[in-house]
């Protein structure tokens, strides 16, 4: 997640608050994901940007997952997101943005 992204994020936050927000990725592999969740809910890990030791607990899913596919209405899911199931591995993405999101429901 590149430092201008998290700048807008921790802005976000300020102005409207954690409990208001979600995160939506579309990172295309597991290690991009994961990278991008820890980042919005434990604190950028590279301790580079404006999320260095800033632990946000933001709820975080990726767009391949089941719970966001359920609630975009099924064309538009196939016209924009639909071919990328078949070419990524969603399973290992879903698990990596998962694993995050977990720790900060804690």
């Amino acid at each position: 997640m590149d430092l201008s992204t998290q700048e807008t994020i921790k802005r976000l936050v300020d102005e409207h608050g954690a409990d208001s927000l979600l995160v939506l990725l579309g990172a295309p592999d597991a290690e991009s994901a994961g990278i991008a969740a820890e980042t919005v809910v434990l604190g950028d890990p590279s301790w580079a940007g404006p999320l260095a030791g800033v632990q946000l607990g933001l709820p975080v899913y990726h767009i391949l997952e089941d719970q966001i596919r359920d609630a975009i209405p099924t064309e538009v899911w196939e016209e924009q997101v639909g071919l990328m199931v078949d070419v990524l591995e969603a399973d290992e993405i879903a698990e990596a943005v998962r694993e995050f999101r977990e720790q900060a429901s804690h």
